[in-house]
């Protein structure tokens, strides 16, 4: 990492750092004697290490690495000296008894908290009382060790460009005769929609309770609902491929055969 130009009181010369200032109070604040905090001289990351969770062996490999720093948390005796001090500072003079009552003993943190929790604005004006302290204490711990706070890199998103506009192109023009074709296929599945049926029933409501029945039948029996499905859908696929071949090249030859395999079959059918 580039140091400045700058030289501290004892004449090291003075490090940037690009420092996390919201880990950094975390680490200045949490005294819990399990947990270990260390910043990295390099990038200005908090490690925190928590005995009983990390490897045994964490502590000597981070002590053998010259990158990492222990940071050394405020005391409990300094953080109880602050709620003392804002005691004073609150103008509700029943929360003011109620906060000097609740550090009275052991457990005063979590009754201050506790406390504060029921007086939200109250418990923000806490917090930026907090903030104020601990960045007292952060500044100087860091001045202490020769280290300049800089602004962390802002990692931004690559954003892809903006592909340019296609020209749409131009529509294609269909033979009046397959238009008209088209348009006569269209109005035939609206009517489908909309005209009722055996009983007077319309095609989604046949649908549904194709639906209904579709659920309470066996594998077997859904397999052969399913190939009739199968086989009314070519069905009408083929009707529909003769329709167009008759529609471009005119009526069929007398002794032209079936317009497909399908038809045929459904012809012999028919007769038998």
């Amino acid at each position: 990492m580039p140091t400045t130009e700058n030289a501290s009181a004892g004449g090291t010369a003075v490090r940037d750092i690009p420092i996390d200032w919201e880990a950094l109070e975390d680490a200045f604040e949490n005294n819990a004697p399990e947990v270990h905090s260390y910043l990295h001289l390099g990038t200005g990351d908090v490690l925190r290490v928590v005995d009983g969770v990390a490897d045994p062996q964490m502590h000597a490999r981070i002590a053998a690495d010259t990158n990492y720093l222990r940071i050394d948390p405020v005391s409990s005796r300094e953080q109880y000296r602050w709620m003392e001090r804002y005691i004073p500072m609150v103008e509700d003079m029943d929360l003011q008894a109620k906060l000097s009552q609740a550090i009275d003993g052991k457990g005063a943190f979590r009754r201050f908290k506790d406390v504060l929790m029921s007086y939200g604005p109250e418990r923000e004006r806490w917090f930026a009382f907090r903030s104020e302290r601990l960045r007292i204490f952060m500044e100087a711990w860091l001045s202490a060790h020769a280290l300049n706070p800089v602004p962390r890199p802002l990692w931004v998103p690559e954003v892809p460009a903006r592909p340019e506009a296609a020209v749409p192109a131009a529509p294609a023009v269909e033979a009046p005769a397959r238009e008209r074709e088209r348009e006569r296929e269209r109005e035939r599945e609206r009517e489908e929609t909309r005209e009722p049926r055996r009983g007077g029933k319309s095609v989604e409501s046949l649908r549904k309770n194709l639906r209904d029945i579709a659920e309470a039948l066996g594998p077997r029996d859904l397999d052969t609902l399913t190939a009739f499905a199968e086989f009314l859908k070519a069905r009408r696929a083929a009707r529909s491929f003769a329709h167009h071949y008759h529609e471009a090249h005119g009526p069929a030859d007398d002794d032209a055969g079936p317009a497909s395999q399908e038809i045929a079959s459904e012809s012999r059918s028919d007769t038998a």
